[in-house]
């Protein structure tokens, strides 16, 4: 992992972590992109497999837990790309991923951080946006654990899978598309 002296982490669900990963590794100023596993029952699953994630049983949320430079790249901007890669409408889901494990969540770890996404949220609410209300939770991050290590940088050594070809790929392009001042 890189980091620096001023680096803050900020956990991010938005779906299946393949995808939200394939997109934040990209971002200028983002040190570190983990997938994982956050906010679920510790006192029940302690270290979560994905097996057991993937029931919805178990409270956890797929995240990736970015490691960032603010200096470098703005919450501001975290929180544009984040919202612009995902459904933060949908409760439960994303696409035909379905289940709390898919739920769209900001999990900080400043009272900031907490701040500035509560902020985010209520004028894209109060703007109507997205045409439904944004569900986007915003906690602190609790039980965070990463994710098997054959989940780690998927999209970059399965580019030509099925869902990372169907499902994240477009993401990326999308990224791609709207954040040129933000890619690395």
């Amino acid at each position: 992992m890189t980091s620096s002296a001023n680096s803050q982490t900020l956990v991010l669900g938005g779906g299946c972590f393949w995808c939200t990963e394939a997109v934040f590794v990209r971002v200028r100023g983002v040190l570190d992109v983990e997938s994982g596993y956050a906010n679920g029952h510790a006192d029940r699953f302690p270290r979560p497999t994905y097996e057991q994630v993937c029931t919805g049983d178990t409270g956890y949320n797929e995240v990736v837990k970015l490691v960032y430079d603010p200096q470098q790249v703005s919450m501001a901007d975290l929180l544009s790309v984040f919202f612009a890669i995902h459904d933060p409408t949908t409760l439960n889901r994303q696409g035909n991923d379905v289940g709390t494990q898919y739920r769209s969540g900001i999990y900080f770890t400043t009272p900031e951080q907490q701040a500035e996404a509560q902020a985010r949220i209520a004028d894209m609410n109060t703007a109507n946006t997205w045409g439904r209300p944004v569900v986007t939770e915003v906690e602190p991050l609790q039980h965070y654990t990463p994710a098997e290590d054959y989940h780690q940088d998927y999209f970059e050594h399965h580019p030509h899978q099925g869902y990372c070809a169907l499902v994240a790929r477009p993401k990326v392009l999308k990224f791609e598309e709207l954040f040129k001042r933000l890619a690395k």
